[in-house]
């Protein structure tokens, strides 16, 4: 199980659980089980997220690894430079 932290104002939709388990090898399959277990993330998941694999911030890198023990946390999406 992989453990992604929620960034606050995406809480909402999980039912304001700042943390929670999903099982997932890669930054796909992260947002695939969020959108499964919590459909109130789907929209803003198909606006565009990024998730912060280990203290690296990605966005779209589908096949980016996600070990058990990586550090996730799922955010809106960060843009700029």
């Amino acid at each position: 199980m992989v453990k992604v932290v929620v960034w606050g104002s995406l809480r909402a939709a999980t039912n304001g659980a700042a943390t929670v388990d999903v099982e997932a090898v890669n930054f796909k399959d992260v947002l695939v089980q969020l959108e499964q277990k919590y459909p109130g993330l789907k929209p803003q998941i198909e606006r565009g997220v990024s998730l912060a694999i280990d203290g690296t911030i990605y966005r779209d890198a589908w096949f980016t690894p996600v070990k058990p023990d990586s550090e996730v946390v799922l955010m809106p999406l960060m843009v700029g430079g």
